[in-house]
């Protein structure tokens, strides 16, 4: 499993938040009682959110949906992920984190699982959500186009 990429997880009461919120890890690693690693496969996505603050409230919201890094091709770094992965998405600020989060939970409810859904639009979201505008949400025929189309160029 070298190929992995990992994402160290982070959990201290009222200070820092690192999680995954959709993803299929194939492993994982219990450092201690506030680190974890999970390990993903190559090409598989993965919402990374992390959430920091201080003794006069919230520093950092941030919200990465990432294609872990695959062999021979780019990928941007990301804290707490190594080696790093294809960017989706990467938005920061709490309304924009909660949106995603929001449209995140809006795919689920359709049934579908987000780390399946068309990488492109997750792309749309980010585009959007960047210049405060409304994204489309995602429906079950551009997820049924998008698994023919994946299926097609397989």
């Amino acid at each position: 499993m070298n190929d992995v990429t990992t994402v160290e997880l982070m959990w201290v009461e009222k200070r820092i938040e690192n999680r995954i919120r959709f993803g299929h890890p194939v492993r994982e690693q219990i450092v201690d009682r506030h680190r974890r690693v999970l390990s993903f496969v190559p090409g598989s996505m993965f919402a990374f959110v992390r959430w920091t603050s201080n003794d006069f409230g919230t520093v950092l919201s941030r919200v990465d949906i990432l294609r872990a890094a695959e062999p021979g091709r780019r990928y941007s770094t990301v804290p707490w992920v190594s080696p790093g992965g294809e960017s989706l998405l990467r938005l920061s600020g709490w309304p924009k984190v909660e949106r995603v989060l929001q449209l995140i939970d809006a795919v689920e409810a359709l049934g579908i699982d987000p780390a399946d859904v068309a990488p492109d639009y997750w792309h749309h979201v980010h585009n959007r959500l960047s210049v405060n505008e409304t994204p489309r949400g995602y429906t079950r025929a551009r997820h049924q186009a998008w698994l023919h189309r994946r299926r097609v160029g397989s």
